[in-house]
């Protein structure tokens, strides 16, 4: 195997270093919050070199950003369930999922200490942000399509992700199927109105 094919390869070390960072950070902003470790904490529990993670994110904001992106854009795939409602059931199903799993609450804390700590963490907010509202309106978009009526992308972050986030951001959990359905509901019962 020549070096290019090598660096092409998906997986390997290189992935598992990553993964391995990545859950040091999360494990890390869940047991201490942010601002409290360094890159030399995050090494110690991943069992890697600082000069691995210094190679690879270049400085512990990078690295914070990275895993705030990473793990906030997991991308569960669109539902197509025939009609917008039930499109916008699944989704804020699966970010529920993703929010209230086992790293969702230090992550979103990461994601909202990160938006207010200077020019990059700034950036991070707005690729977030960016990623969601894309996958929303791609969503949208094919509703349109079927000749529903729609609303904009930032009513459905107001009114449907923004609660969720705010309910497991101060603790209030669980996120219901009830709740998250009345959510969507309120949403398109404002739409068609």
């Amino acid at each position: 195997m020549n070096e290019q094919q090598r660096a092409r390869r998906p997986g390997g070390r290189s992935a598992r270093v990553g993964a391995q960072v990545h859950q040091a950070v999360t494990d890390l902003i869940s047991e201490r919050g942010y601002g409290r470790f360094t890159v030399g904490d995050v090494a110690d529990r991943a069992g890697v070199a600082d000069s691995s993670i210094y190679r690879r994110w270049g400085s512990l904001e990078t690295l914070l950003t990275d895993v705030a992106l990473t793990r906030l854009n997991a991308r569960s795939p669109m539902p197509d369930t025939g009609s917008l409602a039930g499109d916008l059931r699944t989704y804020a199903a699966q970010v529920a999922r993703e929010i209230t799993g086992p790293d969702g609450p230090a992550v979103l804390h990461l994601a909202v200490a990160l938006s207010s700590s200077g020019l990059q963490g700034r950036r991070a907010g707005t690729d977030l942000r960016a990623e969601r509202t894309r996958q929303l309106q791609s969503m949208l978009d094919h509703a349109r399509d079927r000749g529903e009526p729609v609303p904009d992308a930032l009513d459905v972050l107001d009114h449907v992700l923004a609660p969720m986030y705010i309910r497991v951001l101060f603790g209030l959990v669980p996120l219901t199927p009830d709740y998250i359905d009345g959510l969507v509901d309120r949403l398109l019962g404002d739409t068609e109105a």
